[in-house]
């Protein structure tokens, strides 16, 4: 039979005025189990911390401890974590927490170092030399984590493709080669090269000999062809010398031809008037001497 509406609606009525009547001490009772509880925890936690029989059961408890880590100002921290491995986060400057069992940290520095890198190696001629590099670096730090995987902390070189004259002539231009050539190698490692540069190129002593002779005996074959040129020039001069002679004496004679012996009396005329120059500033002489050879007679020619 089916009870009727009303009679379900009183039991309903009924049942809700019981359930409220009891509900503060189920919350009570509610409550009291979970204070039993939790003081059974921490007395069994208790006695397993300070007793040496459950020293694996505190081990285990101990999984539990977050640690912090201090990450500096100029360096990057990679997390590697016991299930999933090393996480492709990079952590930056500051303080962080982790679990001290499943974590475990590892600190990249990223600041710029500098790298003085000397190497020995056969250029295009076969001649070896002596090359060092000073390179400014820094790994890049988004990808840090793929640097830890793949390579670790190590670090690769190259070789000269130049000969020796090119790396004495042309250095400014294989110093930027070698920078794009380097450049583009370390960025397959997750590098960035701020500046290289070449500080120091070196030839083997047998080479630095031989060039330095070739230098020598260049610079010999500059002297004996300036000395070949100075005895032509000279050649010449004294030829351009002699024609000057011979035309001088050409006209001269011409001269003489056609003025009589006027050229050579003012001659005398002069070199009297320099021999009564020098005689008045002599003190040992107070009057002019007599004589065909003073003032190269030319009183008597005069007479």
């Amino acid at each position: 039979t089916v009870p009727a509406p009303e009679a379900i609606v009183a039991a309903v009525a009924k049942n809700s005025d019981t359930s409220n009547s009891l509900k503060p001490n189920e919350e009570f009772g509610v409550l009291g189990r979970i204070g039993i509880g939790l003081a059974i925890i921490g007395g069994v936690i208790n006695c397993t911390l300070y007793n040496d029989k459950y020293e694996k059961i505190k081990k285990n408890l101990v999984f539990f401890k977050f640690e912090y880590i201090l990450v500096d100002d100029g360096h990057r921290d990679v997390i590697f974590e016991h299930f999933q491995g090393v996480k492709l986060d990079v952590i930056e400057e500051g303080t962080h927490f982790m679990i001290s069992w499943l974590h475990r940290p590892i600190i990249f520095d990223i600041r710029t170092r500098l790298r003085s890198v000397p190497s020995i190696t056969e250029i295009k001629d076969l001649q070896t030399i002596n090359i060092t590099l000073r390179i400014l670096y820094r790994p890049r730090a988004e990808l840090l984590p793929k640097i830890f995987c793949k390579f670790g902390f190590k670090i690769c070189c190259t070789k000269s493709q130049f000969d020796a004259i090119e790396l004495i002539t042309q250095r400014t231009l294989i110093s930027q080669r070698v920078s794009e050539l380097l450049t583009e190698r370390a960025a397959q490692f997750g590098l960035l090269l701020n500046d290289i540069l070449i500080t120091h190129l070196s030839f083997r002593p047998e080479f630095t000999s031989a060039v330095e002779f070739k230098q020598v005996a260049q610079q010999d074959v500059e002297k004996q062809r300036f000395l070949v040129e100075k005895t032509e020039q000279s050649r010449r001069a004294n030829v351009i010398a002699a024609e000057g002679d011979v035309r001088a004496a050409d006209l001269i004679g011409k001269a003489l031809d056609e003025v009589g012996d006027g050229l050579i009396e003012l001659r005398r005329i002069e070199a009297a008037e320099g021999i009564t120059n020098q005689l008045s500033k002599s003190r040992n002489s107070v009057y002019l001497p007599h004589g065909p050879q003073m003032l190269l007679n030319i009183t008597g020619a005069m007479q």
